[in-house]
């Protein structure tokens, strides 16, 4: 759910007036969690008697109602992006019986902007040793692992075999070595010091 224009008079009235239904508010972006799809469209149409009294309007493309789990009389999107994730439903199994439950992983377009922030600093046009090259990147990597990777890492394998990649690329400029050698090179360093980079506890080079 989505709004234009200041909130202050959103959250007072839905702590007052729905105090058993959690959201979450980032700025004019706000998720609404209801039970049932029922709840849901009176919930929604509350807001909108609300938010017209308080002189904002919902916004009229991004504004949705998502459907996480269970059935529903009418067909809704079963995804929703927030704060960089992807909020979507995955089976998984509890005590043997398979329950469909929200999952939580980075978004498409939170993922694009890493890969592309990597591609941007040209690491391997570098002429510095590798720990000065593990100095520099250390602490973007920890901050997405630390923020990305709060709720679960799985999600993360791409961006860390792409940036295994990339110092690949590295070694082959530094050292002049063909692709095989340059891996070779590269996982001989992670035997001898596996923390030299954050994200090789995820992925090996």
């Amino acid at each position: 759910m989505y709004f234009t224009g200041g909130l202050l008079c959103f959250d007072k009235w839905m702590h007052k007036n729905h105090p058993e239904k959690p959201f979450e508010r980032y700025a004019d972006d706000i998720v609404v969690h209801c039970k049932t799809e029922k709840q849901a469209k009176f919930v929604l149409k509350q807001i909108k008697q609300r938010l017209t009294k308080c002189k904002l309007e919902l916004h009229p493309v991004k504004t949705k109602i998502v459907n996480l789990r269970g059935e529903s009389e009418e067909k809704y999107v079963k995804k929703y992006d927030f704060l960089g994730f992807s909020i979507q439903p995955q089976w998984n199994k509890i005590k043997g019986k398979g329950m469909l439950l929200p999952s939580i992983r980075i978004s498409n377009k939170s993922e694009k902007s890493i890969l592309a922030r990597f591609k941007s600093m040209q690491l391997h046009k570098k002429r510095i040793s590798i720990e000065e090259l593990a100095k520099e990147l250390r602490p973007i990597i920890r901050g997405i692992i630390n923020y990305y990777g709060k709720f679960s890492t799985g999600h993360l394998r791409r961006i860390c075999h792409q940036l295994n990649v990339r110092l690949v690329k590295w070694v082959k400029w530094e050292k002049g070595y063909y692709k095989m050698k340059s891996i070779h090179w590269l996982r001989a360093k992670f035997k001898t010091n596996p923390s030299l980079f954050p994200h090789w506890q995820l992925v090996n080079p």
